[in-house]
């Protein structure tokens, strides 16, 4: 047995390696390639969008916005233009789920510090009382990288249109006042062709985990 071993120790060495790079190939084949839904207003959850848009199921991108940062600099879609971010909503004087929202985010800045096709963009969905010298604040306390991540007020009702038509992502408040807004927990994530394509808890550290992975992704795309 040892002796007919050694006679065709080539052969068998050279099928057990061809056999291992069929059995690649197949996995390879047969392994489902990763890929990311493209998310419109009929795809989401009714109450965080708005009735004028509920039923559009395609074609849907982010609209045109205007809003200052936290340097008073006028900041528009063309500051995004090409690139993947994640936007979220929030407000700075929030005791509950924004400080675990910002910490998160921080980290996905570190993440991709690196990456200058990522960014993040916060909005405030109190804009009466974050004013710039306040999120500036705010940005200095929670580090903020002025070329990577910016904090955003403006006019209520834009930054209401933007999160009801646009990001899908925030629920009405008192139907007694108009433009009204209760943030939620969503992260969004937007390509570079300004569509949606995915939400992610910003409070779950799976999710956050979830996220880089999605963002580097389309990074490689």
């Amino acid at each position: 047995m040892l002796a007919i071993l050694k006679k065709y120790r080539l052969f068998l060495g050279v099928f057990i390696v061809f056999s291992a790079i069929v059995l690649s190939l197949f996995y390879s084949a047969l392994k489902p390639k990763k890929t990311l839904p493209i998310y419109n207003p009929a795809d989401v959850n009714p109450e965080l969008v708005d009735s004028t848009v509920q039923y559009k199921s395609k074609y849907h991108t982010i609209g045109d916005f205007s809003f200052i940062n936290q340097n008073g600099k006028t900041i528009t879609q063309k500051d995004y233009e090409g690139k993947i971010y994640v936007a979220d909503f929030f407000f700075t004087t929030c005791g509950s789920i924004c400080p675990k929202m910002t910490s998160n985010l921080s980290e996905i800045q570190t993440a991709f510090a690196n990456n200058p096709k990522v960014k993040l963009l916060s909005h405030t969905v109190f804009p009466e009382t974050d004013s710039v010298p306040v999120l500036k604040a705010y940005a200095i306390k929670h580090n903020v990288n002025d070329s990577k991540w910016n904090l955003v007020t403006g006019d209520k009702k834009e930054i209401y249109t933007m999160a009801r038509k646009s990001y899908l992502a925030v629920k009405l408040g008192k139907p007694s006042e108009l433009y009204d807004m209760v943030h939620t927990e969503n992260f969004v994530l937007v390509d570079t062709k300004k569509r949606v394509r995915g939400f992610y808890d910003g409070t779950k550290k799976e999710d956050i985990q979830r996220l880089i992975e999605d963002i580097t992704f389309l990074s490689n795309e």
